[in-house]
């Protein structure tokens, strides 16, 4: 299979029909070798605009999702940028090939490994990789963040991770259940408006929840 020409037709066919027209965008989703971060049985599928299962029912984003998520991020070179949900290690990749750094966090130990694998394998080290629950009760997040990425969805919206943006800072976030879900993004306020957060509803989507969120959804650092 030609993967160049895969990654140019998902990004002319796919994503960029997606309003999606940041030129570090595109080139980054042009680069980046998405069949890196899929396993060999569907290696195949990996430019394909489908949502391609992984582990532990989880799967990955359809390409023009990533593609807009990366696209409100507003990444920055100097950023340092918060991943809920590795997954794949794909969009880890493609956060870390545009920011300064990348923290990102998932439930499922064998999703660190595989993507430290895939990260590796690609030469991208600036990322850090840890096993935590964001709705552990017990758990402290004191660092804030230029970008957040959050990869599962949530029922409702709750203010838990718009805390951890920074000054400006940026989050993207897919709120609702079933077929009523949205995507959105919200942008924290700077100097004497730090507390205040704009939220904007961008697009209807679906997004497989985030695993524990309906337990625990209460939870604020």
């Amino acid at each position: 299979m030609n993967y160049e020409q895969a990654r140019f037709n998902m990004v002319e066919q796919q994503i960029r029909p997606w309003s999606v027209l940041d030129g570090t965008v595109l080139q980054i989703m042009g680069s980046v070798p998405r069949d890196a971060f899929v396993v060999d049985d569907v290696k195949s599928m990996a430019y394909a605009d489908i949502e391609i299962p992984l582990e532990h029912g989880e799967s990955m984003m359809f390409p023009r999702v990533e593609g807009r998520l990366l696209q409100e991020l507003e990444i920055d070179i100097d950023d340092e940028c918060l991943e809920i949900g590795t997954g794949s290690g794909f969009v880890t990749a493609c956060m870390a090939t545009m920011a300064k750094h990348v923290h990102s966090i998932d439930i499922h130990d064998d999703f660190l490994q595989s993507a430290s694998e895939r990260l590796a394998e690609n030469n991208i080290a600036n990322v850090l990789l840890e096993s935590k629950d964001i709705f552990e009760p017990t758990l402290k997040i004191t660092k804030k963040y230029d970008a957040i990425a959050v990869t599962g969805s949530i029922p409702e919206y709750i203010p838990l991770f718009e805390q951890l943006l920074k000054p400006q800072g940026r989050l993207f976030i897919v709120v609702g259940s079933g077929q009523t879900m949205h995507a959105m993004k919200v942008i924290r306020g700077e100097g004497e408006n730090h507390n205040t957060f704009a939220r904007t509803s961008l697009f209807e989507t679906a997004l497989k929840p985030l695993v524990g969120v309906e337990t625990k959804s209460s939870f604020s650092f």
